[in-house]
Formats: C-alpha cells, sequence, structure tokens
C-alpha cells in the first residue's frame, strides 16, 4: 500500500514536471506568458468543477467566512505562483525557474520564526543557509551573474508567492475541502488575471496549428490539453491523493523530484541543457530545502498547529 501511494506521489511530480515545457511550446505558438497561465487556470478549472458537481458536489460548499480567504488563496496562491512562475521561464530554463521556486521551503521557515515566532531547530536554519550556498553555485557568482536578473528576480518573487501558498495551505481546516479549494482557486484566479492576461486577444487560431521549440515540434492544441489535464488537473488530482496517503514529510520529499522532471523533460522536449554548476547548485538547493523541511516536522505536528509541519505537505496537494 505504501508503494502505491509513493508511486502516486511520484506521478504526481512529473506530471506537474510537464508544465514549463508545454507553456514554453505555447508561447512559441504566440501567446503570451499570461495568456498561457490563463489558459491553463481557465481549463483547469472549469473541468475540476465539472468533474467535482457529478462526483463530490459537497467539495464545492465554500463557508460564507472562509469567502475572503478563498480569494487570497485564488490571487496570491495561485495567481501570482502561476503567473511570475510563467514569466520566469520566458528568461531563464526551466530547471533553473524550478531550482529557485524550491526556495519556498526556507522562506517558510524562515516566516514562522521571526514572524510567527515559533521555534524552529537549528537544522533548520541550516537547511536555508545550505539551499542558499546551493542558488550561489546556480548563478555562478564567483563568475558574476550568467543568467538574467531579472529572470532570477522573477522566480524569486514566485518563491516567495509560493511561500505564502504554503502558509495560507497551513491555516484552513476540516470546514474546507481541498480538491473544492483548489477548484475554486483556479477558477478564480483566471477571473483575476483577466485585465492583464486580456485572453480576449490570444490568438486562438494559433491552436490550429503546431509549435516548434528546440528542434522538436508539437501541435499546439495538444501542448495546451496537455497542460490542462496532465500538468494540471492530473497532477493536482494525484498529489492531493498522494498527500492524504502519505506522511507530510514523505508527502514533500517525494515532491521534489517535480525540478528533476522539470529539467529532464525540458530536456527532451525543449533541447534545454543544465551545467554542471546549475546541476550541481541545483542538488545543494534540494538537499537545504529538504533538511529545512524536515527539521520543522518531528516534534512540531504533535505540538503547535502554528508550527510548519503541514505546512510541507501541500507542495503535492498543489502548485
Amino acid at each position: 500500500m505504501r508503494a502505491v501511494s509513493l508511486a502516486i506521489a511520484t506521478v504526481s511530480a512529473f506530471c506537474f514536471g510537464f508544465s514549463g515545457p508545454m507553456a514554453k511550446f505555447l508561447g512559441a505558438a504566440g501567446l503570451q506568458p499570461l495568456q498561457a497561465v490563463w489558459v491553463r487556470m481557465a481549463g483547469a478549472g472549469v473541468v475540476l468543477i465539472l468533474v467535482l458537481l457529478i462526483v463530490r458536489p459537497r467539495a464545492l460548499r465554500i463557508p460564507r467566512d472562509r469567502l475572503l480567504f478563498f480569494a487570497a488563496y485564488a490571487a496570491i496562491a495561485v495567481a501570482a505562483v502561476q503567473g511570475l512562475f510563467f514569466l520566469a521561464i520566458t528568461r531563464l530554463p526551466v530547471g533553473v525557474a524550478l531550482l529557485m521556486e524550491y526556495l519556498s521551503p526556507v522562506l517558510v521557515v524562515l516566516w514562522v520564526r521571526f514572524v510567527r515566532r515559533v521555534r524552529v531547530p537549528r537544522s533548520a536554519y541550516l537547511g536555508a543557509l545550505v539551499a542558499i550556498l546551493g542558488l550561489a553555485v546556480v548563478v555562478q557568482v564567483w563568475e558574476g551573474l550568467r543568467l538574467d536578473a531579472l529572470g532570477l528576480l522573477i522566480a524569486l518573487c514566485a518563491a516567495a508567492c509560493c511561500a505564502g501558498y504554503f502558509l495560507m495551505s497551513d491555516s484552513f481546516g476540516d470546514d474546507v475541502d481541498p480538491l473544492g479549494l483548489v477548484a475554486w482557486a483556479m477558477l478564480g484566479s483566471a477571473v483575476i488575471l483577466l485585465p492583464v492576461s486580456r485572453p480576449w486577444d490570444i490568438p486562438w487560431q494559433a491552436f490550429t496549428g503546431t509549435a516548434a521549440v528546440g528542434g522538436h515540434t508539437l501541435p499546439v492544441a495538444g501542448a495546451a490539453v496537455w497542460l490542462v489535464l496532465v500538468a494540471t488537473v492530473a497532477a493536482y488530482l494525484t498529489g492531493v491523493t498522494a498527500v492524504r496517503r502519505l506522511s507530510a514529510a514523505v508527502g514533500a520529499t517525494v515532491a521534489s523530484i517535480e525540478v528533476i522532471a522539470g529539467a529532464v523533460i525540458a530536456w527532451v522536449l525543449l533541447g534545454e541543457h543544465l551545467g554542471a554548476a546549475q546541476i550541481i547548485g541545483g542538488a545543494i538547493v534540494l538537499a537545504g530545502a529538504l533538511l529545512a523541511q524536515t527539521a520543522t516536522i518531528r516534534p512540531a505536528a504533535s505540538r503547535d498547529r502554528t508550527a510548519p509541519a503541514e505546512v510541507t505537505r501541500v507542495r503535492t496537494a498543489s502548485r
């Protein structure tokens, strides 16, 4: 049974890994980054809501006193994270953007300690330091910033919003169904992004053609369907299933495969190659993030609900 749960979590991580590469094909077809985000969020939101209406309608119930929380969740945890990430991959390799996003667990640890004033083990700080050192290797600071500076800044902002997503996901109780929250958040983020994504300007005729990236060609409609159904709907549903079957620590650990999956998929589909510094630094970043995450789990889960023990669980539930 545990092996099945781990397999489900691994499938979720690999499904998420397709989001960046598929978005690049939409970009090659003429869609702006925020337009690609809108297609992803609107499509996935509609699909999830229709599915839940059929199989689990009670999941879509929104408690009246949670309306503001749902709105904030849609704006920060979904719209901002996705929008900034998709902007980042227009200036950075997909693998590097994902590595930057994995600073979010470290940011969560720092927020919990210095804003919530919850004591965390020293190993959590060590993990944060290791992750920062890993990022220094990724960007090769000893030779000057080789990667796009604005792209790195955008990716860092995405990591901050992703940390906010973790913290917000730690704050709701049994009165909110996670599947319903994800479904409404996706649809809500599509509404929030309307003024900036301007979907009425999307070159819809592009979906009838093909797009080429890195010497590889895909049907644009196929890339969009894959982005919505696999990289979003399937990724979220398998993620929620996995995190309910596994502990938070195990679920978060398996979810880190997304970085590797995203880089491998980008290499196969886009021809993007990470240098030795990016590979070594990425391994250091993941090790530091994992250390920071697992350090907060041991004593805190049973003593203090405000500690970030449950924060890690949402990495596999939604991104």
